[in-house]
């Protein structure tokens, strides 16, 4: 039982906007990304979150993944659940809100690159801490929480409960997704005195650090990065790994008696949604099967290329490709 717990929302583009080189428009899109129009045709919406993203991957590796988020009464939230229900994962324990929307980011294109706003309030942003829930986090094997979705002080306090419900042999892990403005040390803090693993991206290490007051190197990567999560450990004693994600590079795992890099997989890249949340999957999936260090890194890392080699966050995975990569990662 492996549990996703957070955002749930919809990623709005703009009609005609470009995705890894595919135009955001028209059934086109639909058929490739899995996206629906939105307010007739004026834009397109892909379903997201990392939660739910990272759900979806757990359950596609055969595991049984449940997204605990909420949406509105509305027809985005519908349509959320349209989704889900044609992905291998739980979405029967997600909450309907019926005074606020399901949550939506619109994206917008500024010389090339993406703008995101995330809207709020919304659906997400009131969690509520129930007895099915509860029950849940009693039995899961496995947690992944993000920062994110604690910028209200409901969901907040709803999250680190749950997540503090968890049994001791749980694997608790915090993906730091760092948007401003929705974050703050003591959101940091407090997630990292709850998490066994902690993932996050190289860019995001040294920001982590400075919200802890802890210091971070100015040396060259991989040995500044190391230390950087070294530091985290010493500061958390429940935290047993640190894993750090560096794109094209690969990823650094870091326990307090041993490390590996991963030099990355060399892909072409259609676009990077989700990329994270298929290489955080995957690692806790192999985490829960008593892989070492290695296997867990080859893991996240054909994982999230595969995913970033997709338009979308949750393209179609045919049975050979699962085939072929498990394959890969066990051989």
């Amino acid at each position: 039982m492996i549990l996703g717990l957070g955002e749930l929302l919809w990623d709005l583009l703009p009609d005609g906007a470009q995705l890894g080189g595919v135009p955001i428009d028209g059934s086109m899109s639909m058929g490739l990304l899995g996206g629906v129009p939105i307010d007739g045709s004026k834009s397109m919406g892909l379903l997201g979150g990392a939660p739910a993203n990272f759900s979806v991957m757990a359950g596609r590796l055969g595991n049984h993944a449940a997204v605990l988020s909420r949406i509105g009464r509305d027809d985005l939230g519908r349509r959320a659940m349209d989704r889900l229900d044609a992905m291998p994962v739980d979405a029967s324990a997600v909450q309907v809100d019926p005074a606020h929307e399901t949550g939506r980011v619109t994206v917008a294109f500024e010389g090339g690159q993406p703008r995101y706003t995330i809207h709020q309030p919304a659906a997400w942003d009131f969690l509520e801490l129930t007895d099915e829930w509860l029950r849940l986090a009693e039995r899961a094997d496995a947690i992944c929480f993000g920062s994110l979705a604690q910028r209200s002080l409901e969901s907040r306090q709803t999250i680190q409960t749950l997540v503090a419900q968890t049994s001791s042999a749980c694997v608790r892990v915090f993906d730091v997704n760092l948007r401003k403005p929705f974050y703050s040390s003591e959101v940091i803090q407090e997630s990292l005195e709850l998490a066994t693993v902690v993932k996050m991206n190289d860019v995001e290490l040294p920001l982590v650090l400075g919200l802890l007051g802890l210091p971070a190197d100015e040396e060259p990567a991989g040995d500044r990065l190391r230390r950087g999560a070294l530091r985290l450990l010493g500061e958390f004693p429940a935290l047993e790994m640190v894993a750090i994600t560096r794109g094209e590079h690969g990823s650094l795992l870091v326990r307090r008696d041993e490390c590996h890099e991963h030099p990355g997989i060399r892909i072409k890249v259609a676009d990077t949604i989700g990329a994270g949340d298929a290489f955080a999957a995957a690692l806790t999936h192999y985490l829960l099967r008593g892989a070492d260090l290695a296997t867990l890194n080859e893991a996240g890392n054909r994982w999230g290329a595969w995913v970033a080699s997709q338009p979308g966050a949750m393209p179609a995975l045919p049975d050979e490709v699962i085939a072929r990569i498990t394959a890969e990662i066990e051989g």
